[in-house]
């Protein structure tokens, strides 16, 4: 067993920053590169992809990293971890085996985590009992499964571990939990315990600050003036030793910034409630963590405890809930305010008069109310402003009538006030609105899948 590992965070979503995992691999040591692709919506997307191309569904542009530190991997025995399989992690596998095989890496060994996706069972879960209640309003997705675009399970570190321990190079899977990623190594290089919940904790929250990239190592940070370098940004590294505490730091020489704050930032980010930060794998309570600088962009972590497991996994599905269409003019000085308010009058007094059926009317005047909607009041404007950009969204259930609606935006160039100076994108098309459908499932309703795959020495 090792006493101790370095796991690098090389992606905090799917398009972050496509240096990054190179840099991770080739700048300095490591021994794991963990890779998050998937959010929320993403799932819905790639299921769209491979809709329109079964080879499709996962994020190609991961087999290009893979591609790229593939001589990382083998010559410095750095192991990937990602979750961007996707909804296809198979065809993932496939295209990284058909590359290690055309330049003479024939010894990659590539492990598929499956499983999660459970879209084709949802009739037969139903039918089981399992009613997979809306967390937030407690409706049954028997409401929605025939507008169902996406359904995934959120798997924990197990199937990783499996995963490691049949010896895989790369491990490509589908929803797991962010955390997941990075608690899997800990498990694996130390041979810690799945019942001791501290231990657990200790790399959940490891996973947590590395989940979202450079967010813990200077990006989005409150204090952006004292990063020095957000060209050459290092992404953040977490140093785990088998006795339960952990170091963030980053490759010498590249930008960033790592210290107590940046790594507090990111430990605020999405937990709910601190003290019960629920993953498949253990409550991790975040009232527990210490953090303290122990020396430049080297932050330490420790004193973490965790509480057992529940009963459940979450499910992350999404469905489609009609759809929505956008719009923006740009009014010029003088009166550009007063201009835009009118613009966006005369649309909504047109909607009604075609009798079009929109179910939300927005309007935004970006330069005065553009973060947040509020009355317009003239008296607090303490001078003409020089342009402000109408933006018009609608919302409905009939894409025609949006459509019909997108066709208003272009003739009030001419037919509305003066002033406008900016149209762009041509005529607005709806398109469809994607909405979350969090719920809970018996974790004894599902199982993971982990295969191992190998380039077949006989077609060499």
């Amino acid at each position: 067993m090792k006493k101790s590992i370095r796991i690098a965070s090389g992606q905090g979503f799917w398009g972050d920053l496509p240096i990054a995992p190179i840099n991770q691999a080739k700048r300095g040591d490591i021994d794991y590169l963990v890779m998050d692709y998937l959010a929320e919506v993403t799932m819905s997307i790639m299921q769209k992809q491979r809709m329109r191309n079964p080879e499709w569904g996962y994020a190609r542009d991961f087999v290009g990293v893979v591609e790229q530190i593939m001589p990382e991997i083998k010559s410095k025995g750095i192991k990937v971890i990602s979750n961007a399989g996707g909804v296809n992690p198979t065809a993932c596998k496939d295209e990284i085996l058909k590359i290690a095989k055309s330049k003479g890496y024939t010894d990659l060994k590539v492990a598929v985590v499956d499983g999660d996706d459970i879209l084709d069972q949802i009739n037969d879960l139903i039918q089981d009992g399992h009613t997979l209640n809306n967390m937030e309003t407690g409706s049954p997705i028997e409401e929605v499964k025939d507008d169902l675009l996406s359904a995934n399970v959120y798997f924990g570190c197990r199937p990783i571990v499996e995963a490691l321990e049949l010896g895989a190079d790369v491990i490509i899977t589908g929803r797991v939990t962010d955390t997941g990623l990075t608690l899997a190594p800990m498990i694996y290089e130390f041979g810690w315990d799945y019942e001791d919940y501290d231990k657990m904790s200790v790399g959940t929250v490891a996973g947590h600050i590395l989940e979202c990239g450079a967010q813990s190592s200077g990006g989005n940070f409150t204090d952006w003036e004292k990063v020095e370098d957000f060209v050459d940004i290092g992404f953040p590294i977490v140093e785990a030793q088998a006795g339960g505490e952990f170091f963030v730091t980053k490759h010498e020489g590249t930008g960033g910034l790592v210290n107590s704050m940046t790594v507090k930032e990111q430990l605020l980010y999405e937990i709910g409630d601190p003290k019960d930060y629920i993953t498949p794998d253990v409550v991790a309570d975040f009232t527990s963590i210490h953090v303290e600088d122990v020396a430049e962009n080297r932050v330490k972590v420790y004193g973490i405890k965790g509480l057992p497991v529940t009963d459940s996994y979450k499910v992350s599905a999404s469905y489609n809930d009609g759809f929505k269409l956008s719009a923006t003019l740009v009014y010029s000085w003088p009166d550009a305010l007063r201009k835009a308010i009118k613009g966006a009058e005369i649309l909504q007094k047109r909607a009604l008069a075609l009798d079009l059926k929109i179910d939300e009317f927005h309007k935004e005047f970006i330069g005065y109310n553009g973060t947040f909607e509020h009355p317009v009041n003239f008296d607090e404007i303490d001078e003409d402003l020089d342009e402000i950009q109408m933006r018009i969204s609608v919302t409905g259930h009939d894409k025609n009538d949006l459509n019909r609606f997108g066709m208003e935006i272009a003739p009030l160039i001419l037919t509305g006030p003066s002033g406008v100076t900016g149209f762009a994108g041509g005529r607005p098309k709806a398109s469809e609105v994607v909405a979350y459908w969090p719920a809970l499932l018996k974790k004894t309703a599902v199982q993971p899948r982990v295969t191992l795959y190998e380039i077949n020495q006989n077609d060499l």
